[in-house]
């Protein structure tokens, strides 16, 4: 291994002009406790463009890409303000190449997965400690990246490092929401976005739970969810999507979506209903009339920090097959911007990713 490598810096908040390609950034060595990964894969989210632009500050009300403009605030994820240069990427997989002072050298080789959740080791579930792979330290679009060793999962699995690449962060996602809402065989979920990495995630796992799923999504993507075990299809915003689901008992309403046609999906909860959020990709600002909320006794609960083992229990469900990837498209990694572009037009299914 030589002393650099090459990687994707991020040098601001903007637009994708703000990412430099750099082929003598100075390679990370593991600290105590780390790993030192080769990155093979790393997947695309919408934290990576929220983060980018700074979609995250109060001062933004658009959809995601809109930035929040010089007279943001620009916070991350977590509510304080990123340091750059940041290089993203929090969907990594690949394999230890080293280890830092207090890891089994015996890991060196294992193939991995990343956690994407930074924990502080003392207080595993205090959300308050926690940070995010990729935004409060650097991630995975790069040649190499350091990892606490707790972070860096051993995985066992025949299907390719760009396909594991697609995991981390949006399946750990939908499982989190699925979790808080408690969703079991019986419940019936409609998901909005469910063509994107956290919506088609949703169809698997919570079909996976013995759900009956309702996902709603242009109608040229419905095949592809019908093959993941979506049991009915709506368009992406049908007019009137009560009228649509008449004779359905929808009891969970998982949304990555927002925007302007929030209400009409919650307006489909059946009494009692359960309303998860994870994202608001069609913008966070909108409209809600209490009394649907007090009257219908719903229950509105965000979903971000993720309990500690979500993403171990994610790993089990793919070494037994029980979930599967959906790899929209492989970019090398100096084609960020393309493949960033690409992610953002919403025109695939799944996940992208990048190789360095």
């Amino acid at each position: 291994m030589t002393a650099t490598m090459r990687a994707m810096v991020l040098t601001g908040h903007g637009g994708l002009d703000r990412y430099a390609w750099r082929t003598d950034w100075p390679r990370p060595e593991p600290e105590p406790g780390e790993v030192l990964v080769r990155v093979r894969a790393c997947g695309l989210n919408n934290t990576d463009v929220n983060t980018r632009t700074g979609w995250y500050s109060s001062a933004v009300t658009g959809a995601t890409g809109d930035a929040a403009g010089p007279a943001g605030d620009a916070p991350s994820w977590g509510g304080t303000p990123i340091v750059f240069p940041r290089i993203q990427g929090a969907d990594v997989c690949g394999r230890i190449v080293a280890v830092g002072a207090g890891v089994d050298p015996a890991r060196i080789g294992q193939r991995i997965v990343a956690d994407t959740w930074l924990r502080d080791p003392a207080a595993p579930a205090d959300a308050a400690k926690a940070g995010y792979l990729g935004s409060e330290r650097d991630g995975g679009f790069a040649e190499f990246c350091t990892l606490p060793g707790g972070n860096a999962l051993a995985i066992d699995s025949p299907l390719t490092d760009a396909e594991l690449a697609t995991f981390p962060c949006s399946y750990s996602t939908a499982e989190g929401m699925l979790a808080r809402a408690g969703v079991m065989a019986g419940d019936t979920v409609l998901v909005t976005g469910a063509s994107g990495g956290v919506g088609s995630a949703l169809v698997q796992l919570a079909k996976r739970r013995g759900a009956r799923v309702i996902a709603m999504a242009a109608p040229e993507k419905h095949p592809a969810l019908a093959a993941l075990g979506a049991d009915r299809m709506l368009p992406r915003a049908p007019a009137d999507p009560r009228a649509a689901l008449a004779g359905e008992r929808i009891t969970v309403l998982a949304d990555v979506v927002g925007g302007p046609a929030w209400p009409a999906p919650i307006d489909t909860l059946e009494r009692g209903g359960r309303y998860v959020c994870s994202g608001a990709i069609a913008g966070p600002v909108v409209p809600l009339d209490l009394r649907v909320l007090y009257l219908r006794d719903l229950t509105f609960t965000g979903s971000t920090f993720l309990a500690p083992a979500t993403m171990r229990a994610v790993v089990g469900y793919i070494e037994r097959g029980e979930i599967a990837p959906i790899l929209a498209a492989a970019y090398p990694l100096q084609e960020l911007a393309a493949a960033q572009t690409a992610f953002m037009a919403k025109r695939h299914v799944g996940n992208i990713v990048v190789t360095p």
